[in-house]
């Protein structure tokens, strides 16, 4: 169909609605309203209803789905796989020596590292250990103990691969399928596709956890809508202060005040909305109520007093201090069980170029107990079968120091050619490895899988297919992979 026709098409829709209504007063228009209102954050009486982001598009999985919700855990900065998942004992004995050429073959490098005059081989200083919990027997370093006690529950992926060189493009590459900004993000795709599963919350949260050593910018597109309706934009739940700006009412407002003011706004907006018929308009009413209603529902939320002593030693110690990695984790489950779709915790802190091995501990030692806290606490409650996790940076790192190399002490420059991600829950195939690197840990030798072909296969497990899960935008129609992707069906359970 021609674009023009097709946009003459959808206003001769919208104005039917719109006299629709004028006409039958609550009719059809106050249907659509109430889809958004109601259904599309869940109805009134409290159970969840699905989201329609566009009229006569339907919403909900394609097919039956293994998960109903997705927790990504980025690991802002790329950590380094070497140091963590990727064991390469034979390096030991090739300490300092330069990267053969017969390696690298010509791969370009950052401007940090292409003026160096060599390239050194660095050894991992961990120890690692074969944990035979897992059905592979993989080997884990010694950083990450705690995460090694739940790895018959996790699928290692050793051959992830990414375009982007550098941490700007590599991140909005991870979160959008694009290295160029303006897309929507996975979580605005899954909010899109899946819709609300709480009538009280968003459907796509964010937590962020401040880290230590270098930080890269944290830009708030990483969890934007891009051209999706706004409200399927991610939420970023603040640390510090009221967990949301203005989640209190003013000084002399009561909540009737509040609801009469909302209730004289929508009205303007509806008026708007058959005026210019913007599905923006409606898009914010819904907004203004989902406000309102978390002026209730947050407050209680964020409040663990209600947690037993058992669950937030679990978490670890750090656990009470609010915008921690572990409070963030615990955050997560209690979002999780409340019907939260997509929960996006960024920890930042991992761009280790210098004194790799002093900020790795500490980096580790603040994810390590509550990232496998989340999965156990998950499993007792029944809930890690049908909740999808995510464990990933932007790239890797090399195996050759940036700067100076001692036997104590180095840096990793970025690596985009191999990495390690991991899943666990929601339908993953637990306690496998899939793909493997050279020696080197510098090239894919098996199984290579690529940021689409990721983000396909969790979309599957979503029930979602990643082909027809499409958003008509300036005359064509947009997806999260693209033109590309495919479902690795060897991590599916």
């Amino acid at each position: 169909m021609h674009p023009l026709e097709e946009h003459y098409l959808d206003l001769t829709r919208r104005r039917f609605f719109g006299v629709a209504s004028r006409s039958i007063g609550a009719g059809l228009g106050g249907v659509a309203l109430a889809s958004l209102l109601g259904a599309g954050r869940g109805r009134a009486d409290g159970h969840p209803g699905p989201t329609m982001p566009e009229l006569g598009v339907p919403v909900g999985p394609h097919f039956a789905p293994k998960a109903k919700r997705v927790i990504y855990m980025h690991m802002e900065g790329a950590p380094s796989q070497l140091d963590l998942y990727d064991h390469k004992p034979v390096l030991r004995g090739r300490f300092n020596q330069d990267l053969p050429d017969s390696v690298r073959q010509g791969q370009r490098l950052t401007g940090m590292t292409s003026g160096q005059a060599r390239f050194p081989v660095a050894p991992s200083i961990f120890k690692f250990t074969r944990y035979r919990n897992h059905a592979d027997g993989v080997w884990l370093s010694e950083l990450i103990p705690h995460t090694a006690s739940v790895a018959h529950e996790i699928c290692f992926v050793h051959s992830m691969h990414t375009e982007a060189i550098n941490h700007e493009p590599g991140i909005t590459f991870f979160q959008t399928g694009n290295q160029q900004p303006g897309r929507p993000s996975f979580g605005a795709w899954a909010s899109y596709g899946l819709g609300s599963g709480n009538a009280n919350l968003p459907t796509f949260v964010v937590l962020i956890t401040q880290g230590f050593g270098n930080m890269q910018a944290l830009s708030a597109r990483f969890w934007g809508a891009g051209f999706l309706p706004s409200e399927h934009q991610g939420c970023k739940l603040r640390s510090g202060g009221d967990p949301v700006l203005f989640l209190k009412d003013p000084d002399g407002v009561t909540r009737a005040d509040r609801r009469k003011m909302l209730d004289v706004v929508g009205q303007l907006n509806e008026i708007e909305a058959h005026r210019s018929m913007d599905p923006e308009v409606r898009a914010r009413i819904a907004q203004y109520e989902m406000a309102y209603r978390m002026q209730m529902s947050v407050p209680e939320l964020t409040d663990f007093s209600g947690e037993d002593e058992d669950t937030l030693n679990l978490y670890g110690p750090e656990v009470r201090k609010p915008g921690t990695f572990a409070a963030n984790c615990l955050l997560a489950r209690r979002l999780a069980e409340r019907g939260v779709r997509f929960i996006q915790l960024y920890m930042r802190g991992w761009d280790q170029h210098n004194n790799l091995p002093g900020e790795l501990k500490a980096q580790c030692a603040a994810v390590d107990q509550p990232q496998a806290a989340l999965i156990k606490d998950l499993r007792r409650k029944g809930m890690l079968d049908e909740t999808l996790i995510l464990w990933a940076g932007e790239f890797g790192r090399t195996v050759y120091s940036q700067g100076t190399l001692t036997e104590k002490n180095y840096g990793r420059d970025h690596h985009p050619r191999c990495f390690t991600v991991w899943m666990a829950g929601g339908g993953v195939k637990p306690g496998v490895t899939y793909g493997k690197t050279d020696d080197y840990s510098y090239n894919i030798v098996e199984n290579p899988v690529e940021v689409h072909d990721l983000h396909a296969t969790m979309l599957h497990l979503l029930g979602l297919n990643h082909t027809n899960l499409v958003y008509r935008h300036q005359g064509r129609d947009f997806r999260l992979t693209d033109v590309f992707g495919r479902v690795i069906p060897e991590l599916i359970a």
